[in-house]
Formats: C-alpha cells, sequence, structure tokens
C-alpha cells in the first residue's frame, strides 16, 4: 500500500510539522515501506496461536511493601536554604503573604 505525498502533508499538517518537499517524498517512500511490510505481516497464518501480552514471561520484581519509620522533621529540613520551624520556605508565587 502506497501512501502520497499529499497525505503526508495532510498529516504533517495535522501534527504541526513543517515539512521540505523533499522531506514529504522521503517520508512518503518510507512509510510506504512500512505499510508494505505490514501487509506481509497480515498474510502470515496465525491460526491457533494464542495472543500475547508480552513476548517473553515476566514476573514480578518488586519487594513486599514494608512499614518503615520515617526521617524526623529535622532530618527532613537539614539542608533546606530557608526554612522556618516547620516547613521549606519557598518564593511567594501571587505575591507577599
Amino acid at each position: 500500500m502506497a501512501i502520497s505525498e499529499q497525505e503526508i502533508r495532510k498529516v504533517a499538517l495535522l501534527a504541526r510539522l513543517e515539512l521540505t518537499p523533499e522531506e514529504a517524498r522521503l517520508m512518503a517512500t518510507q512509510l510506504s515501506r512500512v505499510l508494505e511490510y505490514m501487509e506481509l505481516l497480515n498474510s502470515v497464518d496465525t491460526q491457533g496461536v494464542e495472543p500475547l501480552a508480552l513476548a517473553v514471561e515476566v514476573t514480578n520484581v518488586l519487594r513486599e511493601d514494608r512499614v518503615t519509620p520515617g526521617l524526623d522533621r529535622e532530618s527532613a529540613l537539614a539542608n533546606a536554604p530557608h526554612r522556618d520551624d516547620e516547613c521549606y520556605r519557598v518564593p511567594a508565587v501571587l505575591g507577599e503573604t
């Protein structure tokens, strides 16, 4: 299945891409090759083949959740460039408060 330069320009416009005529020709050629390959894959007999989500067996490699103590306030604020007794201090976004 071939894709035309006009179709490439339309998709480029929708994607807000600016393509030169040379780039549009190149994209048309490359995307046509991709579509031809997809047609080849469509001709493969998949009768009796079970659908897969992944090509390899995957197991959960994450550790179990464990409750651990958090940092105390002083440790959490130790490297803060600006702070008060309880919190980080950051510049006001909407003016002084």
